[in-house]
């Protein structure tokens, strides 16, 4: 432990410059000032005032790294008040108006009063120099009290992510129909690698049936799952998100309005309601009869019919019997010895494991 925060510190802690400065007070204590001045050209004020900081730290290198050479009076944006208080008052009217949208409105505002208008980034400084000027829309409580609603942060996709073994990543999405005045909701399931898919018909989009939908995935899904992906619905939060913690899978968010971040599983929507929601509507009305029928149309999906990702050649199934080497070498260890890699077994769990779901949700 010793010998790591040693390499820590003379690692980060210590400068280059701070370790040539006790190489030249080294150097004077063996050869003399005179010696020290001549040999590295430095001045006789300047190795008393390194010396007398070396001798008052005992001797620890760090004593000679550089001192901040901020300034200790700092320039201040000076504008007329006028300028500020209309800043304030437009940002107090209009939440968070941004700095551009800002500038014609101030720049009418300072011509009319014949004084000098900041440029938009200026604009900007002035903002964040005032504290920001943020505003959060506001509840009340059922105390009558007044609570600031900030959003929340949760963790988005990364823009370069890409799935690269079975399990990966999957994503799960929602359908809404309206049938003679009543909702009804499909919830969708895909996974990007293999474009395995999955769906349930229900009366509810509330979390707690998300939640129940994901363990019927996990049951036919035959690869562990690392990533999940969603959009930012209320039927995606609390029992689901709860479940995901439980379970330790990473759960990403697509940003607001930004459909195509979910692309697969949206095209996946689309098919499902092409081939089979739209022809079978009135029977949604009662989800127990819409999911019997559901589940031949998902057997007969992955199984047979043939996906565009695979040029039109293989089903999802298929896919997975022909899995190539890199893609099972990526895949976590629990995994490698199980059923998936036993070919004609696949096909037959699948069919079984599908079933199994189906019967132990509607009994």
């Amino acid at each position: 432990m010793t010998v790591y925060r040693d390499a820590l510190r003379y690692g980060y802690m210590i400068t280059p410059q701070a370790l040539k400065k006790a190489k030249i007070l080294v150097f004077w204590e063996k050869h003399g000032l005179e010696a020290a001045i001549e040999a590295f050209e430095v001045k006789r004020r300047t190795l008393f005032s390194w010396k007398k900081r070396w001798i008052e730290s005992d001797k620890i290198p760090e004593s000679l790294n550089d001192k901040s050479r901020v300034p200790r009076t700092k320039r201040k944006r000076l504008w007329p008040e006028e300028v500020i208080s209309e800043i304030k008052r437009q940002r107090w009217e209009h939440p968070n108006l941004g700095k551009e949208k800002l500038y014609p409105i101030l720049l009418a505002f300072s011509t009319e009063k014949s004084i000098a208008c900041p440029k938009p980034k200026t604009i900007g400084r002035l903002i964040k120099d005032l504290g920001g000027l943020r505003r959060y829309p506001a509840k009340v409580s059922h105390f009558g009290k007044i609570k600031l609603v900030k959003r929340q942060k949760v963790l988005r996709k990364p823009y370069d992510f890409k799935a690269e073994y079975p399990g990966h990543c999957v994503a799960l999405d929602t359908i809404e129909k309206h049938i003679n005045g009543y909702r009804r909701y499909v919830i969708t399931f895909e996974d990007l690698y293999t474009r395995f898919s999955f769906a349930w018909g229900a009366k509810s989009h509330a979390s707690l049936a998300a939640k129940e939908f994901f363990t019927l995935c996990l049951k036919v899904f035959p690869f562990p799952i690392a990533f999940v992906l969603t959009d930012n619905g209320s039927e995606f939060m609390k029992h689901f998100d709860e479940e995901l913690r439980r379970l330790h899978f990473v759960h990403y968010h697509t940003y607001p309005k930004t459909p195509k971040m979910n692309a697969h599983c949206e095209r996946f929507n689309k098919t499902i309601q092409e081939e089979f929601v739209d022809y079978h509507v009135s029977e949604l009305l009662a989800p127990e009869r819409f999911n019997i029928k559901l589940i031949d149309w998902l057997v007969w999906y992955n199984t047979e019919r043939v996906h565009y990702a695979f040029q039109n050649k293989l089903s999802p199934v298929q896919f997975m019997l022909q899995l190539p080497q890199q893609a099972v070498a990526k895949l976590p260890a629990e995994c490698k010895s199980g059923w998936p890699y036993t070919p004609p077994c696949i096909f037959y769990s699948f069919i079984v494991v599908y079933w199994h779901a189906f019967l132990t949700t509607t009994c």
